[in-house]
Parts: C-alpha cells; structure tokens; sequence
C-alpha cells in the first residue's frame, strides 16, 4: 500500500466530499473516486457510506486511526533526517580593532538569514592573540591586520584600507588640524603599538628611527591607553579602526599625511577540514566579493 493512497484517504475524510478532497489534491475527481476504490479492494473492504456526504464504515474509522499513524511517523521520519542536514553551531571570530571588523554585522546577519540555528562567538584580542587561538583550534577566524606572517593559514584580503592616525583629547589643539605630519608627531608624548612588524612599518613612513619618537609606552590593545590620552599623558599612534567605538566628545582621532594605511585579511587555518557551521560560513563568506585576493 503506498504512502500517498494513505494520504489521500485521510484528505478525503477531512473534506467529506470526493470533488473537494479532488480540488485539496490537485487531482481530478474520477482519479481521485477510482484511487479510493483501488483502496478499498486491496483491503477487501467498504471504507465509505456513499451519499450527500461521505462517512466512514467501521473499517474505514479503523484505518484512519491506522492512517493518521503511519502518516504521522513517516513526517517524523522525514523531519529527524531533514534535522540532520540543517546547520547548527557556534561560530567564533576574533578581531582587533580593525575596520575590516565592520563587515561582520552584515555577514552574520545574513549568514543567520539562511542557517537561524547558528550563533556565534566573537573574542577581541591583539593579533598574536586571534593568530595563537587560530593555530590551536580555539578560533574558526580572524581579522589579522597585515603585514603578518601567513604561512599557516589561508586567508581572502580585505579590501578596507586600515588608516594610521593619532588619537588625543578633543581639546587638544592638534584637534583643529585636518591631519598630523611626521614633524608634529615627533613632537609628541607617544604610545605605540607593541607589534614589532608594525612598528617596521611606521619606521619605513616616517623616514626616521622609531626610536626618535618620544614614545612614553607601548601596548596591544587601546582600552587602557585611551585613559592615558583623555588625561593629555599621551597621543596614541593607532589604525582608525581601533578608535571608532570612542566617544568624539572625549577624543579626537586626526590621519597621518601623507597617508598610512594598511590591509587586513580574514584568515583561518590552512587545511583544516571544515563542515557543518563553519564550512557553510566559510563557503559564504568566499561567495562575497569585497575586491579581495584570495590566497
């Protein structure tokens, strides 16, 4: 007996009529009329009392409950297997702060848009930080700012540019200036970043030792030096994107001229095997296109 007469039987009971149970099916209503007639000879029985409207004999009210059963486990069946295939799990992405960050928002909103069941985890940290957890598994991605050491990843560049500046407080009279030069940030209380690599980069623009800098202290993340540079003990050198969350009515965050900028990328571990989640993530964040390479 197949699953679909089944189906139709239990239309047919519903609608008490074989025209409107016909009209349900999208079926004609001789087809319909002669499937319930092949039903009732393969069990050798009256199913219906004919008439204005149709009712069920007692083999008919026994095989709906039968029906309702058998229809009701093979949905079950269909719904655990179809469960299997939807995607569900966390995601974990970490940052600094980086304007490359910024199109996170968009992609997980709608990366949730087609996968509800997955949520994410976001972790902030430097970059040696997200590249550590990378390396170990801990993180599915990172936003690394470049220039970084690849070598054990693969990645897709982002195309935001990462722009140098100088953050200080809004009163400060550097804040009347469009943008800070290399003599006027050779004039500065300093702190800069920790990252030896960066600070090569720095040093290639400035077209001077690092070490001429007045460079009061380094650091890795911003948080505790912006309380340094509210209080005028420092200017802070710093990518635009690690400031933004800042309040302007504290601070002020001019660019460097001529230009400093830098790019970012989204990388994640080279050959890992990834599925569920974090494969259909990575599937969809390469459908993206931002102008990036992908390496």
């Amino acid at each position: 007996m197949e699953l679909r007469l089944l189906q139709y039987f239990l239309t047919v009971v519903r609608e008490e009529n074989i025209s409107r149970a016909a009209e349900v099916l999208h079926v004609t209503q001789p087809t319909l009329s002669r499937q319930m007639k092949e039903l009732e000879d393969e069990l050798h029985t009256t199913l219906f009392i004919r008439g204005r409207r149709l009712a069920l004999t007692d083999s008919g009210v026994m095989l709906r409950r039968r029906a309702e059963e058998v229809v009701s486990l093979m949905n079950k069946i269909d719904s655990e297997f179809r469960e299997q295939e939807e995607i569900s799990g966390v995601i974990s992405v970490g940052s600094g702060g980086l304007k490359a960050a910024s199109v996170l928002p968009e992609l997980i909103g709608h990366f949730r848009e087609r996968y509800p069941l997955v949520s994410f985890e976001i972790i902030t940290g430097t970059a040696d930080r997200i590249k550590e957890m990378l390396e170990h598994g801990l993180l599915d991605f990172g936003f690394l700012l470049e220039p970084v050491d690849m070598e054990k990843f693969d990645y897709l560049r982002l195309p935001t540019k990462e722009v140098w500046g100088v953050l200080f407080p809004a009163a400060h009279p550097l804040a009347s200036e469009k943008a800070i030069t290399r003599r006027q940030l050779k004039e500065l209380p300093l702190a800069v970043t920790s990252r030896t690599a960066l600070r090569g980069e720095i040093e290639e623009w400035l077209k001077y030792p690092v070490s001429d800098l007045d460079i009061v202290t380094t650091f890795n993340l911003i948080d505790n030096v912006a309380l340094l540079a509210e209080r005028d003990i420092v200017c802070v050198l710093a990518v635009e994107g690690a400031v933004d969350m800042l309040d302007p009515a504290r601070f002020a965050f001019r660019p460097l001229t001529p230009e400093l900028s830098m790019t970012s990328v989204l990388a994640w571990k080279k050959l890992s095997p990834y599925s569920g989640a974090a494969g259909k993530f990575l599937e969809y964040i390469r459908t993206i296109h931002y102008g990036h390479t992908e390496v």
